[in-house]
């Protein structure tokens, strides 16, 4: 009988125990899942830029446009351009 996930239907054992399955892993920064979707790491990215930006909102309290965008570029953007690739 064949399995249609092949993950599904295999058990690895070490040292007579058996090994969990996890169905998201962070490697390198990004997280992914058993099923290779970018949908958690998306969201992990946009909540991390979110909070950055709250703190922003939060600690700043001379608004000048030219100063919330120079922090935008430095704070914000890396956070959600990370591993857009992947």
């Amino acid at each position: 009988m064949l399995c249609e996930n092949v993950l599904a239907c295999c058990e690895y054992y070490i040292a007579g125990s058996k090994l969990i399955e996890e169905t998201l892993e962070k490697d390198l920064g990004i997280l992914i899942s058993a099923d290779m979707k970018c949908s958690q790491q998306c969201m992990y990215a946009a909540n991390k830029a979110s909070r950055v930006l709250g703190m922003i909102k939060r600690t700043i309290s001379y608004k000048d446009p030219k100063i919330m965008v120079n922090l935008y570029k430095t704070l914000v953007r890396p956070h959600v351009e990370y591993c857009v690739s992947a």
